[in-house]
């Protein structure tokens, strides 16, 4: 065995392995530049044990400057009831009179169907009774989205959803409350600034400095940098799952469409449970 050989071999492959590995790690910072606000997993990061931030933000978006946030979670998981469908809250706030707050990001149309907004507040009332309680000790749940461009269109900062008794033409006063932000909003209100610095990706072009200071953590400290580095990590396993998925369904699609194949070899060779190629099978026959 030529030991002279081998050694330079084994080098070579080092030399690769650590070229490969800077070259992710400065993806992977030209990534984390690009985050803003408006992103829900730098969001998640940047609320996380961070009550002043989650507590500025409420009280421009409910318009309650004296609101005080006594504890803030980020990814709240929320199921309660045995196979129904489960969320997670991306910031998850409770203020000094026991009123529930559910902050979201989401960046597309898609993600803010009324229909979405009703399960989450929904989903908040289900948390926040517990067996005994009478139905009158529901705390006000407030529901936000807050949307990257604007979902109804008229160009208001906020669009506040509430439920009406029509006979009355009053309020039904269920202590339901949902807002649509509309992120692409620009003006000098606190409103029209928060809304620029959730979609500023550098701390020195923001307004408020809580946030700001939060935002240069995370993109220029060392130990923000390294959190947020394995967030990127986490991200990217969650793409290659979601692409996998992708490629399991396409070919159960694809199997479907034949006509030819019994739901369980369908199940054999996509990788999908059976309950998934019914639903698909469903869809497909509607």
């Amino acid at each position: 065995m030529n030991t002279e050989n081998f050694c330079s071999t084994d080098w070579r492959k080092q030399v690769i392995v650590l070229d490969t590995a800077e070259q992710k790690r400065q993806k992977d910072l030209e990534r984390l530049r690009s985050f803003r606000p408006m992103d829900d997993d730098f969001m998640r990061c940047l609320f996380k044990d961070n009550i002043p931030l989650a507590e500025l933000v409420l009280r421009i978006i409910t318009g309650k400057p004296d609101l005080i946030i006594i504890n803030c979670q980020t990814q709240k998981d929320m199921k309660r009831l045995a196979g129904a469908r489960s969320i997670c809250l991306d910031a998850y706030g409770t203020d000094s009179t026991g009123k529930k707050y559910d902050l979201e990001i989401q960046r597309e149309d898609k993600g803010a169907d009324p229909h979405r907004a009703r399960f989450h507040s929904s989903v908040m009332d289900i948390e926040n009774l517990d067996a005994g309680q009478e139905f009158d000790q529901l705390p006000d749940t407030y529901t936000i989205f807050i949307i990257e461009k604007d979902f109804y269109g008229k160009g208001e900062p906020i669009y506040p959803i509430e439920r009406m008794n029509l006979a009355t033409g009053k309020p039904f006063e269920d202590g339901e409350h949902i807002l649509y932000v509309n992120g692409a909003y620009q003006g000098d209100s606190d409103i029209g600034k928060l809304m620029h610095d959730f979609r500023c990706t550098d701390a020195a072009d923001m307004n408020f400095e809580i946030l700001a200071d939060r935002t240069r953590y995370l993109k220029e400290n060392p130990k923000g940098v390294s959190e947020m580095c394995k967030v990127i990590e986490e991200m990217r396993k969650e793409e290659r799952e979601e692409g996998m998925k992708e490629g399991m369904i396409a070919v159960a699609l694809r199997m479907l469409e034949t006509g030819k194949y019994a739901l369980e070899e369908i199940v054999t060779i996509s990788g999908l449970p059976l309950d998934e190629v019914k639903n698909l099978q469903t869809g497909q026959g509607a």
